[in-house]
């Protein structure tokens, strides 16, 4: 399984997150868990927003952990808004466009998990996607493909709806193959203002996901911890795993849910269920 992690806040450097921790998203790219049962050796990214609009991206094929140009510019950047993934293929190529995180207008998106029996709904899924999305589909991903079908249902305006017309039509069509665990699958996602980020499986265990607790009362429970003195007092992290191990910093999001979270704001966090798209 792949590793992702998302930040909203006063800017940092992603470097203090990707690299700095105990247990940061590169170290744990490199060995197994009970969360990622391989390690994270098939392609690297990172997407954020700066002076634009639009964010700006870096994906490699590049292992994370051996990719000195993604250090150096985790080091360099500076972001109150970021996606960074570390890839485990699920048998499409190792390839620059197959990852994380995709990209489209404002829009950033990265996932953990798959669409099972891919290979035999891939046509039928493709075939949904809104006819002037199609060209922007770059690489052969399931991940990519729920991007370009959630923008189909509707995303940009309404992004969770979105989402879940996304995962209710995925459903329906594995359903009609005869498929019933057809989603496993975190998601992170932002326009540039709030990150979303989603938990939820078909059937069975959903994939680990966590958010950070308010960053001030971590701070009372941990005072003589350095390295949380510095982080900003509106800064939320969501991610695959736990980069500390503190009791109190993270909290398990419930599966079936959805959290909205801006800076300075608190986390909202509401049911996930698929609807089925018209």
């Amino acid at each position: 399984m792949c590793r992702w992690l998302g930040y909203v806040g006063d800017p940092i450097e992603p470097r203090e997150l990707l690299y700095d921790t105990e247990r940061s998203l590169i170290e744990q790219s490199r060995f197994h868990s009970a969360e990622s049962p391989a390690p994270n050796g098939d392609g690297t990214g990172l997407g954020w927003y700066g002076r634009h609009e639009r964010p700006a991206r870096y994906r490699s094929t590049t292992p994370a952990w051996g990719d000195e140009n993604f250090r150096e510019l985790a080091s360099e950047v500076a972001s109150g808004l970021f996606l960074a993934h570390v890839r485990a293929a699920t048998g499409t190529p190792v390839q620059e466009t197959n990852s994380h995180p995709f990209r489209y207008g404002k829009w950033l998106f990265a996932h953990n998990g798959f669409i099972s029996g891919y290979s035999r709904l891939r046509r039928q899924l493709l075939t949904a996607v809104r006819e002037e999305l199609f060209p922007c589909i770059l690489g052969s991903t399931d991940s990519e493909l729920m991007f370009f079908l959630a923008l189909t249902f509707g995303l940009e305006e309404d992004p969770v709806g979105g989402l879940r017309r996304m995962a209710g039509f995925v459903e329906s069509v594995a359903a009609e193959a005869g498929i019933h665990d057809a989603l496993q699958m975190t998601i992170g996602l932002s326009d540039g203002h709030d990150l979303i980020a989603v938990r939820y499986a078909s059937a069975g265990t959903a994939n680990s996901l966590f958010v950070s607790s308010d960053v001030g009362a971590v701070r009372q429970l941990y005072p003589e911890i350095e390295r949380l003195a510095h982080l900003p007092e509106n800064a939320r992290v969501v991610l695959s795993e736990p980069l500390v191990a503190l009791p109190g910093v993270w909290r398990e999001v419930p599966a079936g849910s959805v959290l909205r979270m801006s800076a300075g704001s608190g986390v909202d966090e509401q049911p996930f269920e698929p609807v089925a798209p018209r």
